[in-house]
């Protein structure tokens, strides 16, 4: 089975453990091994980074015309949860995920941060078994394909704020988390936005990093909704 996946992503692996791995939900882990390190959220880590420079290359490259904001935010726009999920459902990821009986129960198959959250780490896999010409195969072929053409999808609202902020001297803006909830295979982030050491926004993510970007927007509601 995992042989067509294979297929779909047009890569061989030459190590097909690190495949299996990156398909390996924390929640499989747990609940088989005991052990999250066996689970695919280091390989998660990786690809995150793989996935942004790759990304940040092709864009810098091919639009030389548009400013750093900009860029950030179509950055943004294509390593998103939302489009992320979308790769996943294309490839049919979830079908081949391992996930412990309760987040299976749960409609763990097709939770968007889940399926996300596989892409990078496949990506990952790629990266270690053949190089970053091997991910970078799948970036071109999965997500470079969406680069948005004009009206971006999902706003790095993070960006948009320190933007919004810096029309005036001094303004310092700091994330700070301020709490976490739920088992090991389905936290919750909570994390507040300040302002010059003042609570602006607060928000809720399923990692610290969607965590910041609900915080960032809802201080972009409080303080300039004409931007939302």
């Amino acid at each position: 089975m995992i042989k067509d996946l294979e297929s779909a992503i047009g890569y061989q692996f030459k190590n097909i453990t690190l495949l299996q791995n990156a398909l390996t939900h924390s929640s499989y882990a747990n609940e088989c091994w005991h052990d999250s390190l066996k689970s695919n959220e280091r390989l998660e880590f990786l690809g995150d980074s793989v996935l942004g420079m790759v990304v940040a290359e092709h864009l810098y490259r091919n639009f030389p015309d548009r400013p750093e904001g900009e860029l950030t935010r179509m950055r943004a726009d294509m390593v998103c949860e939302t489009s992320l999920a979308a790769i996943a459902e294309k490839l049919q990821l979830g079908s081949y995920l391992q996930l412990g009986n309760g987040e299976e129960q749960s409609g763990g198959r097709s939770r968007p941060s889940i399926l996300a959250d596989a892409v990078e780490s496949v990506i990952a896999a790629c990266f270690l078994d053949g190089g970053m010409a091997a991910a970078e195969r799948f970036i071109r072929d999965f997500v470079l394909c969406n680069v948005p053409a004009s009206q971006l999808k999902n706003k790095d609202y993070k960006t948009t704020l320190q933007e919004l902020v810096q029309k005036k001297k001094n303004q310092l803006i700091s994330y700070r988390l301020t709490g976490e909830s739920g088992p090991d295979h389905d936290k919750q982030f909570a994390v507040e936005v300040t302002l010059n050491g003042q609570v602006v926004g607060s928000g809720i993510g399923s990692s610290k990093k969607r965590a910041e970007q609900d915080a960032a927007r809802a201080a972009i509601a409080s303080l300039f909704p004409g931007e939302i």
